[in-house]
């Protein structure tokens, strides 16, 4: 058994990444920021459609296209499908950030 807030860092330099399921047609992975953002410039392409859960903290998303920001909080969920480009624009500075992410091929 284990707990998805158990082991976090104290200090986080970089965003942490762990995979907590893997099987052939997805993987779920645990993110933890704690105001950390997508560097400038950079957008995430990617190949596999991503649902993410929000569980603790705040973050705010941009998407490619969107005139305005996506801002999450506890329970929030967001699909993005394969190739939506997207960034993180802020996760809150004075909490952990704690994010669940499916990612899982277009065609399932």
């Amino acid at each position: 058994m284990a707990n998805i807030f158990d082991d976090i860092p104290d200090r986080l330099p970089e965003e942490l990444f762990e995979t907590l399921l893997r099987h052939p047609a997805f993987k779920l992975e645990r993110i933890v920021s704690k105001g950390h953002a997508t560097a400038a410039g950079q957008w995430y392409d990617q190949a596999e459609n991503e649902w993410v859960l929000l569980l603790k903290g705040a973050a705010g998303l941009r998407l490619k296209g969107r005139a305005d920001l996506v801002v999450l909080k506890p329970g929030d969920h967001l699909h993005l499908p394969a190739h939506c480009q997207h960034r993180v624009e802020w996760t809150d500075p004075g909490i952990e950030t704690v994010w669940l992410a499916l990612h899982y091929s277009p065609e399932a």
